[in-house]
């Protein structure tokens, strides 16, 4: 009987630390597809601090040959776009599939494919001026998701 007790304390035990974890997982999802839709719309609307502060201090945004490293740059970089001219086309990027996976509790990667709209709501025909897939490496600091590295342009390793 003590050991059919003892069973069943660590199998309860067990439940709960799995269940606790999963919790744990669904919540940094959630402030993961937060930070990407933070991402999008600081870009889309050209707000260089907003898009900055989504990177981790020596956060990097790599497109091809391009790489832009240090929040200082990337909020130069989102400047260097200049401002939305009045009765300019909208431009919306957008996330068309995208999985996280999780290294571990600080750390995820985030696969996505993407898409680039540009006049999508704004009375003109939308067309698409990019698309490919991105790899994002995220880390978690002082509780709070953040990006590492950017990369909109990877090699097609199959990753």
């Amino acid at each position: 009987m003590k050991h059919s007790l003892a069973a069943l304390a660590l199998l309860l035990s067990a439940t709960l630390t799995l269940a606790t974890a999963e919790a744990d997982q669904t919540a940094d999802r959630e402030a993961i597809d937060e930070l990407m839709w933070r991402y999008a719309r600081a870009l889309d609307t050209r707000n260089a601090e907003a898009y900055a502060a989504l990177y981790t201090e020596d956060g990097e945004f790599t497109a091809g040959t391009m790489a832009v490293r240090g929040r200082e740059a990337l909020r130069a970089m989102i400047e260097n776009l200049g401002p939305i001219e009045p009765g300019s086309q909208p431009m919306y990027h957008m996330t068309a599939d995208s999985f996280t996976e999780f290294v571990d509790e600080t750390h995820a990667r985030h696969h996505t494919y993407y898409l680039t709209v540009l006049g999508a709501g704004g009375g003109s025909q939308p067309s698409i001026v990019a698309a490919g897939r991105g790899v994002d490496d995220l880390v978690k600091v002082d509780g709070r998701w953040l990006i590492r590295s950017r990369n909109v342009a990877p090699g097609d390793d199959g990753n």
